[in-house]
């Protein structure tokens, strides 16, 4: 069964986000099997100038979907607008009805708009709606409503993503060899009980990934010989920059697909490739002074994670992202509902979003023993001198920041630096060494009494250091 969705929201204000909701569910592996998606533009232009044709698809939709703007619209001769009339019809009928608001400021609305708003506001009316500041936050809140209504019908929430039947695929479509790596490995690491001759039917059943019904979606992302063609969204993409921010060009760019071993090993390959290059070199030398590189273990803990647990019900990728001071894991998802980002740094239990998946990444020595992962990330970050990883939750995804060295943006900010002596830092990292006259240019030209001031600060803090005579001074991190 499918349920339809009526869009609404003044056309040409509106005309990008209306398209981008349609454009979202079509696209995506869950809603596309469960929602379809009515636009005022998919209307026969023949029809489009019939009140009664649109007002039908309201009365024949499930959910009723509200995008409000500015502009309340061109009213008919009730003196009311398309977009209200059709919230009402929906309001009569009972239906589902989710609003999303443009922006936070009321005043600049029409009048008809902010009452509106008022309305659906009101505790009292039931709706839901939320706010949302561009289009990607639109599509990040229609998205999590859309499985909200799919849970409370009982259909999103019986299986989760691995668990469920991939009906398209056969044995055909597993991989042998790597299913007999598999079990080299799972013996070698962690006494698996399986010969490593067992045949691959059997092999998939005693992981459980083999039911009556077919293969799960997990032997497929696992042990699939094309995995992307059941589950286009099984990537990875990472991107090396040259410097602290996301910017154009890209020193390398690879998106790694294949099965979630091939994809996790190129990930983590492309991480260590990517930090080997120097971060400081040492002025007047040819020696590499540079604050100790990340731990092997973290880097793969980090990916594996993202790969592991992240919403495969989403369209976007595992993304693994490296600076020159820091490499970023991004995932599609959050956190479990009884994790925090504070219960992250302590022994806690393990949820997995896909249990199947770790269980089979763990018998293979992907990931440690449930819950101890993050806690080890820590420990390993500590004894390298580093900081602390940290683990971030926002707009529907999961990132994690691993610093390069001890200069990140948190670490200054407990240095209690000036935004000047930031940017001399952020400079630093990045050129190697600091003039006087390049301190004044880089802070919009200061005095040179008050660049002087700063610098030595930072040399009395032991942040930089200063080389040469007083004509040919520059100064370096330490």
């Amino acid at each position: 069964m499918k349920y339809n969705l009526f869009v609404s929201g003044v056309q040409e204000e509106l005309e990008i986000e209306r398209r981008a909701v349609k454009n979202l569910v079509i696209e995506n592996p869950l809603l596309k099997d469960y929602f379809k998606v009515f636009l005022f533009e998919d209307l026969p232009a023949k029809g489009k100038s019939s009140k009664k044709a649109y007002i039908d698809e309201v009365r024949r939709s499930n959910v009723y979907v509200g995008i409000l703007g500015n502009e309340y619209g061109n009213i008919d001769e009730n003196m009311i607008s398309a977009t209200e009339r059709e919230f009402r019809e929906a309001q009569k009928g009972n239906k589902e009805i989710l609003v999303f608001i443009k922006g936070r400021n009321d005043k600049i609305r029409d009048a008809q708009v902010r009452k509106l708003i008022e309305e659906i506001r009101d505790p009292e009316s039931g709706h839901t709606y939320k706010r949302f500041d561009d289009l990607q936050d639109l599509k990040n809140h229609i998205h999590e409503s859309l499985l909200d209504f799919l849970r409370d019908e009982g259909i999103v929430g019986r299986t989760v993503f691995d668990k469920t039947i991939e009906t398209d695929a056969t044995l055909k479509d597993i991989d042998d060899a790597k299913i007999k790596w598999f079990l080299e490995m799972a013996k070698k690491k962690r006494g698996y009980p399986l010969d490593v001759t067992t045949s691959v039917r059997d092999t998939l059943i005693h992981l459980d990934l083999l039911r009556e019904t077919g293969l799960c979606n997990a032997a497929i992302l696992l042990f699939g010989k094309k995995p992307k063609r059941f589950h286009t969204q099984s990537e990875i993409k990472c991107i090396k920059f040259s410097g602290i921010e996301v910017e154009k060009p890209f020193v390398s760019y690879h998106i790694y697909d294949g099965n979630l071993f091939e994809q996790i090993d190129k990930a983590y390959s492309f991480v260590l490739d990517s930090i080997r290059v120097p971060v400081i070199q040492q002025p007047g030398t040819v020696q590499v002074s540079r604050p100790p590189e990340i731990p092997g273990f973290v880097i793969q803990e980090a990916i594996v994670n993202a790969a592991c647990h992240r919403d495969y019900n989403s369209t976007g990728a595992v993304q693994v992202m490296v600076f020159l001071d820091r490499v970023e894991i991004w995932n599609p998802g959050k956190l479990p509902s009884q994790l925090t980002i504070k219960s992250l740094k302590e022994p806690h239990t393990s949820y997995p979003n896909n249990p199947l998946l770790t269980d089979v990444l763990y018998l293979a020595d992907y990931i440690q023993k449930a819950g101890s992962g993050t806690l080890e990330m820590i420990k390993q970050c500590r004894n390298k001198g580093l900081p602390d990883p940290e683990f971030i939750e926002k707009r529907g995804e999961f990132r994690i920041i691993i610093p390069r060295d001890i200069y990140t943006e948190s670490m200054m900010e407990k240095l209690g630096l000036n935004k000047r002596q930031n940017n001399a830092i952020r400079y630093l990292k990045e050129h190697s060494r600091l003039t006087n006259k390049e301190y004044v240019q880089i802070n919009q030209s200061i005095s040179n009494k008050t660049a002087w001031r700063d610098l030595n600060e930072l040399i009395e803090k032991n942040i930089i250091a200063a080389h040469g005579n007083r004509k040919q001074r520059y100064y370096a991190l330490r």
